[in-house]
């Protein structure tokens, strides 16, 4: 019996990607104003940022379980199972509401499976599982065999980023409003990163953009584990309308010997938090920590 991988549009799954693979996307949600976005109603990256840009600030908002059981229900019903890959429940509600939804569906369907995994992460950090995912179904392995690589490399994706604007970060409560006004004063750039909970931590400053785009890449050369995830891994990059940095820092993973690179915006229920220049990298290395 078949199986169909899903995951939340958080995972910024470019959408090529997710048709070539027939996989069903749960949309996430975000609002400016009364004005609620995420579903048939949605704006480009660009549209998004833009309106930030300009004073406007948007609130995010978890998943709808009625959406879950329409798109879940719609698979069950083809015979069947499914592997939800999951943004992370140490920052949403979201993966719970898919839990929910999934253990009631299997009372209704008692011949079929789903299994929910917790990326613990989100944006590509999220995504690089459902590309991990989508590889391993199309190499023939089952549902439980993607699970379990999935669990026992999840601790080994790494994501850091840097974000442009620090008001954004303290708006979501990660820097103290003293913080972000002396820091916007001074050119400083924080340097983030998701724990192994899930969690986002903020892990040191740099002054200067150019300094932190290159330290994002300094700090995956030295927490690389080549003996155990190669250079043939893949490795993502993350931006909030801001290509050419994300560009910049490609040209300097590539200089590492890394090649299967893939680039996409950050989805605006995720750009909400973090704000237009917001760039990531995400990549397999050594063991993430809290």
């Amino acid at each position: 019996m078949g199986y169909v991988i899903t995951t939340d549009s958080n995972s910024d799954v470019p959408a090529a990607v997710l048709e070539k693979y027939g996989i069903p996307v749960i949309p996430q949600y975000y609002a400016f104003g009364d004005v609620v976005y995420g579903d048939e109603k949605n704006m480009s990256p660009h549209e998004f940022y833009e309106t930030m840009r300009k004073g406007e600030l948007p609130k995010s908002m978890a998943n709808n379980p009625a959406v879950i059981r329409e798109k879940f229900e719609a698979v069950l019903k083809e015979g069947q199972d499914i592997l939800h890959i999951a943004f992370s429940s140490a920052l949403s509600g979201s993966c719970n509401n898919v839990r929910m939804t999934a253990r009631e569906l299997l009372e209704e369907y008692p011949g079929r499976k789903i299994e929910v995994f917790d990326s613990l992460n989100a944006s590509l950090g999220e995504g690089v599982s459902v590309y991990r995912a989508a590889s391993l179904k199309e190499q023939g392995k089952t549902m439980e065999e993607v699970y379990d690589v999935l669990m026992k490399e999840r601790d080994h994706v790494n994501v850091w980023f840097t974000v442009d604007d620090l008001h954004h970060l303290q708006r979501g409560g990660r820097v103290s409003k003293t913080t972000a006004i002396v820091g916007s004063m001074i050119n400083i750039k924080p340097l983030l990163r998701v724990t192994a909970s899930g969690e986002l931590k903020s892990d040191g400053t740099v002054r200067g953009r150019k300094k932190a785009l290159k330290t994002l890449v300094t700090n995956m050369e030295k927490s690389l584990d080549l003996e155990h995830y190669g250079k043939d891994r893949l490795v993502c990059i993350l931006h909030g309308d801001c290509m050419e940095d994300a560009l910049s820092v490609k040209k300097m993973v590539n200089d590492l010997g890394f090649e299967n690179v893939v680039i996409n915006d950050v989805s605006p229920s995720i750009g909400t938090h973090a704000g237009p220049g917001v760039v990531g990298l995400v990549y397999y290395g050594g063991e993430v920590t809290e």
